[in-house]
């Protein structure tokens, strides 16, 4: 619906809203030119209309790249819990097919695989630095169950293999995510970026208020509003392992993957 879509999101969406209140704040600015306008400074200060369109042009390539390369760590990342979607069911079923386990083995199994999950989000989500790796310590424990197993005979060479597979894909996934959480934006592009906006913003009310009049500050919002949300919600996006309401619902997923072991391990 376009009012549910255009209207309510302003406030509904804590982002949206800040960049709604940073846009007004810029056109309660653009006043200052048209007062000066109305004063016997108005030649004083204006600023060519070609000097803004080679600044659009400049900042238009930078917020491309900004958002392209925003989202393309946000996809990667729901890619990356997609897979690890279809690993631990996977692994679930294979565990639970391929080997005849006991009830202590079927709780153990159950128990780690249902985990797994909620320990990788929490690690994401921590500081740099935590003292212990617990989604690797989960791992580890599989691993040392699958070679006792092993070692009395239940599980043969082409089972291990099997489930190795699929538990190298759960580690596999949480280095592809740390990489992800631990290499932040590059900080000098971002800066950059960000001056250029100001530059761009601070200029642009001055090159259209004698032309425009009471106008720029209509325009002056609707431009701000854009230019600045781009960066806000790229700045979101690019982080997709937060709680902003941007970021990957890891929760949700969590959930999934833990509703998919417990029926697989538990069948009705």
């Amino acid at each position: 619906m376009p009012f549910r879509d255009t209207i309510i999101p302003f406030v509904s969406s804590r982002t949206l809203g800040y960049v709604a209140l940073m846009a007004v704040a810029v056109g309660m600015y653009s006043l200052l030119p048209i007062v000066k306008e109305a004063t016997s400074y108005r030649d004083i200060g204006d600023i060519p209309s070609d000097m803004h369109a080679s600044l659009s042009l400049i900042l238009g390539c930078l917020l491309v790249f900004r958002t392209n390369t925003a989202y393309n760590r946000w996809w990667e990342a729901r890619t990356l819990w997609g897979t690890l979607v279809n690993s631990e069911r996977n692994l679930a079923v294979k565990l639970t097919t391929l080997v005849d386990l006991h009830q202590d083995d079927r709780v153990f199994l159950k128990d780690c695989l249902s985990r797994f999950p909620k320990q990788l989000m929490v690690h994401l989500r921590s500081p740099r630095g935590a003292s212990m790796h617990i989604p690797l310590d989960n791992v580890r424990k599989i691993y040392q169950w699958v070679g006792q197993e092993r070692k009395t005979g239940k599980l043969d060479a082409v089972a291990v293999r099997v489930i190795d597979m699929e538990l190298a894909k759960l580690l596999e996934v949480c280095g592809a995510c740390e990489r992800i959480a631990r290499t932040p934006f590059i900080r000098s592009y971002r800066i950059f970026v960000r001056q250029c906006i100001a530059i761009f913003m601070f200029s642009f009310p001055w090159g259209i208020a004698q032309d425009f009049q009471w106008w720029t500050v209509p325009l002056t919002i609707i431009v701000s509003y854009f230019m600045l949300g781009m960066e806000v919600v790229a700045e979101n996006v690019e982080e997709p392992f937060g709680f902003d309401e941007d970021d990957l619902d890891l929760e949700g997923m969590c959930k999934t993957i833990e509703q998919s072991v417990h029926e697989v391990f538990e069948p009705s």
